[in-house]
């Protein structure tokens, strides 16, 4: 049984890992996406051991602490609108437990969220966008992408969920 205590203190170890991740994203010369995708796992794991409403407080945190601390930045706002709320929409998502159907809110979501940080990049850093292929080849690798990825965060937890969460029963 959990307390409000180790939640709270959880969910702050949450917060600090999810802004870590963000920050590297911002100074990293290279992987920063990566560094977005490791912060995409902390979510899903925080639903699991503290729960959604200390979860959406961790997401709040780390989006503000992104914010004021690290500034207009291309990562934080694809943080903010993806890589840390996807993790929200996928457990909704999932539990309507009908594959296709799941696949395709999926894709809209991740549609949705990209084409709102290409319009921010477009509006807040221009000509930082330079894209050499055609726009649909860029969309098609994109959607195989994201559905790759989001295979690896199924696997990720299924098995923090296997090995991590039942040796320590934390659900």
């Amino acid at each position: 049984m959990m307390n409000k205590t180790y939640s709270l203190t959880r969910g702050g170890i949450y917060t600090a890992l999810s802004f870590l991740c963000v920050y590297l994203s911002t100074v990293l010369p290279t992987n920063k996406i990566y560094a977005l995708g490791i912060a995409c796992c902390i979510i899903p794991f925080s639903i699991l051991t503290i729960k959604m409403k200390y979860s959406i407080i961790v997401y709040t945190a780390t989006c503000l602490l992104s914010l004021l601390l690290l500034g207009i930045k291309g990562s934080v706002f694809a943080y903010i609108l993806f890589f840390g709320s996807y993790g929200f929409a996928k457990f909704y998502i999932e539990r309507i437990r009908k594959l296709p159907i799941e696949i395709l809110m999926k894709l809209l979501f991740f549609n949705v969220t990209i084409f709102i940080v290409y319009l921010i990049y477009r509006i807040f850093f221009p000509n930082t966008i330079i894209i050499k292929l055609p726009i649909g080849i860029v969309i098609l690798m994109l959607q195989f992408v994201f559905l790759i990825c989001d295979y690896a965060l199924t696997l990720f937890i299924g098995y923090m969920n296997n090995h991590y969460l039942n040796k320590h029963n934390l659900h």
